[in-house]
C-alpha cells in the first residue's frame, strides 16, 4: 500500500472526532453508529497496511537538515498499532452505554476518537521528532477526558497528570535534542543511531542524557516516583481510565521507552552501564511498590491502577535487559496486559455503571447478580496473576526467560520481583472475587437487589478479551514467532 495510508490512518480519527462535535445529530442512536463506523473503518485501514506493509516513508512536513515529521511502519510500529486497533472499536462500543449516565457526550467522543488518531501517531512515527510531537499531542487530548466530569477531583487529577508530564516532555526534550544533534540518521534503526565517535568521547554525559529521557518517557509508564498521577486519574468514566491504563497513554509511554533504548542509543552502548543497573532497581521496586500499594487500597478502579503501575514495570524490565529476548518478554507483556487490564477495568466500570458501587468491601454477594461480569473479571484475575494457560503466563515466561539468558546477575533479583508480585497479585485480585462470589453468611441479598449484568454493549468486548485472554494463552506460538522476529530486526 501507498505510505499516504499511513498519515490517512492518523487523520480519520482526529478530523472525525472533530466532525462529530461539529455534527447537530437529532438522535443519539445516529452519533454512535458514525462513530463506531469510523473506528471500525480506520481500523480496518490499519490492519490492511499491517497486512500490507509500505516500504517507503511518508514524509508530511519537512523543516530543515533532518528535521521532519514522516510516518513508516516497520516490526515495532506494528505490535503497538495492531493492539491499539484492535481494542479501540470494543472500547468505543463499550462507552456508548457506560455514557448514558454521564454529561457532555459529544465533547467526550471527540476527544476519545481523536485520541486513537494521536495514539497511532506515536505508533507510526519514523523519527523521534514525530513521535514526540506526537507524545505531546497525547497529553492535550486526554487532558480533557480526565477532567470530563469537573468534579473538584476531576480537576485536581487533571492539573496533576498535566504537571507530570509536562515535567517528563522537559526531560524527554532533552534526548531528543541530543539524539538530532549526534545521530548520524533522523530515523529509527534497531541497534541505535547515535554516532560511535560521539559516545565513546561523552559517555557518561549520554548515559545521563538517556537516563533523563529514560524517566521523562517513564512518567507516562508511571514509574516510580513519578506514578501519582495514575492512580488520580481514575476519577474519570471507565472507558477513558481503561484506555489510559491499558492502552493509549501508559502502553504510548512504554513504547517510546522501546524506541529511545533499541532504536536511538543502542543496546552495545546501554548495556552492562551504570545507567542499566540504576534503571533495573528503579523498575525492579516499581514492580513490588505497584502491587504492595494495590493490597492495601480498597476503591477498586485505584486498585487497578495501582496494579497497573507494577505491570507497567514488567515491560521496561524486560527492555532494561537490553537484548532481544529481553525485548520479546516486553512486547509480549505490553500485548498481553493491555488484554486483561481493559477487561478488569471494563468489568469494574460495569460494576459501577449498574450498581454505583466503588469500593471492594461493597461487592459482597454481586457474583450471584453479575455472573457473567464477575466471570469474565476472574479470568482477567488469573491471568494477571500468571495461571497457566491464560495469556499473562506467558508473557511472565518469556520475561524470566530473557533474564536467565541476559546472564546479568541483577536481572535475578528481578525474577524474584516477579514472583513476589505473582503472590501480591492473587492477594489483591482474589480478595475481590472471593468476597463477590462467597459472601458472608448472613449476607442479605436483598440489599443488591437491584442489580444486574450491563446489556450487550458492555456485555460483547469483553466475552471478546476474555476469549483473547484463553487463546492467547494456549495459542501463543504465533504471536511469541512474530515478536521474536521483530525484536530480531527480521519483521
Amino acid at each position: 500500500m501507498n505510505a499516504f495510508y499511513l498519515f490517512l490512518a492518523v487523520l480519520i480519527p482526529c478530523v472525525g472526532g472533530i466532525l462529530n462535535s461539529l455534527i447537530p445529530w437529532k438522535k443519539r442512536s445516529h452519533m454512535l453508529i458514525y462513530l463506531e463506523t469510523l473506528v471500525i473503518v480506520n481500523s480496518i485501514l490499519v490492519w490492511m497496511l499491517l497486512l500490507n506493509r509500505p516500504a517507503e516513508i511518508f514524509t508530511l512536513v519537512h523543516f530543515t537538515g533532518n528535521l521532519a515529521i514522516a510516518f513508516q511502519l516497520d516490526g515495532l510500529g506494528t505490535v503497538f498499532a495492531g493492539v491499539i486497533s484492535f481494542l479501540w472499536p470494543l472500547a468505543t462500543l463499550y462507552s456508548f452505554e457506560y455514557m448514558t449516565k454521564e454529561k457532555h457526550e459529544k465533547t467526550f467522543f471527540m476527544f476519545y476518537t481523536v485520541t486513537y488518531g494521536v495514539t497511532l501517531g506515536i505508533s507510526l512515527a519514523d523519527n523521534f521528532l514525530t513521535m514526540y510531537c506526537f507524545y505531546e499531542l497525547l497529553t492535550l487530548v486526554t487532558l480533557p477526558l480526565v477532567m470530563h466530569t469537573l468534579t473538584r477531583e476531576a480537576i485536581l487529577a487533571s492539573r496533576k497528570y498535566l504537571y507530570y508530564s509536562i515535567g517528563g516532555a522537559a526531560f524527554a526534550f532533552i534526548g531528543m535534542i541530543f539524539l538530532i544533534t549526534y545521530g548520524e540518521s533522523p530515523n529509527f534503526i534497531l541497534g541505535g543511531v547515535m554516532n560511535a565517535a560521539a559516545l565513546a568521547e561523552r559517555k557518561n554525559i549520554f548515559l545521563l542524557i538517556y537516563v533523563f529521557s529514560f524517566f521523562g518517557f517513564g512518567v507516562k509508564a508511571a514509574i516510580c516516583p513519578l506514578n501519582s498521577w495514575l492512580p488520580q486519574a481514575g476519577v474519570a468514566p471507565t472507558p477513558v481510565t481503561a484506555l489510559l491504563h491499558a492502552v493509549a497513554v501508559v502502553k504510548s509511554g512504554a513504547f517510546a521507552i522501546m524506541r529511545l533504548t533499541f532504536y536511538c542509543f543502542g543496546v552495545d552502548f546501554l548495556r552492562g552501564t551504570w545507567a542499566q543497573y540504576l534503571l533495573m532497581g528503579v523498575v525492579m521496586f516499581t514492580i513490588i511498590y505497584g502491587c504492595s500499594m494495590a493490597v492495601k487500597e480498597t476503591h477498586l478502579k485505584r486498585r487497578l491502577a495501582y496494579s497497573t503501575i507494577s505491570n507497567l514495570s514488567y515491560i521496561l524490565f524486560g527492555v532494561v535487559l537490553m537484548t532481544p529476548l529481553g525485548l520479546v518478554g516486553a512486547l509480549s507483556h505490553m500485548v498481553f496486559h493491555a488484554v486483561m487490564k481493559i477487561c478488569s477495568f471494563f468489568c469494574a466500570g460495569a460494576v459501577m455503571h449498574q450498581s454505583e458501587r466503588h469500593y471492594i468491601h461493597q461487592l459482597d454477594g454481586f457474583a450471584r447478580k453479575m455472573p457473567k461480569v464477575f466471570a469474565i473479571f476472574t479470568m482477567s484475575a488469573l491471568a494477571l496473576m500468571g495461571v497457566p494457560g491464560l495469556c499473562g503466563f506467558i508473557s511472565k515466561w518469556n520475561l524470566v526467560s530473557a533474564a536467565i539468558e541476559s546472564q546479568n546477575p541483577m536481572a535475578y533479583f528481578g525474577i524474584g520481583a516477579l514472583l513476589i508480585s505473582a503472590l501480591l497479585t492473587a492477594i489483591y485480585m482474589l480478595t475481590i472475587v472471593i468476597r463477590a462470589y462467597f459472601p458472608a453468611k448472613d449476607f442479605d441479598y436483598d440489599t443488591i437487589a437491584d442489580v444486574k449484568d450491563p446489556n450487550w454493549m458492555m456485555l460483547l468486548p469483553l466475552a471478546v478479551f476474555a476469549v483473547m485472554i484463553v487463546g492467547f494463552g494456549l495459542c501463543s506460538a504465533p504471536v511469541t514467532e512474530l515478536l521474536t522476529a521483530v525484536a530480531a530486526g527480521n519483521f
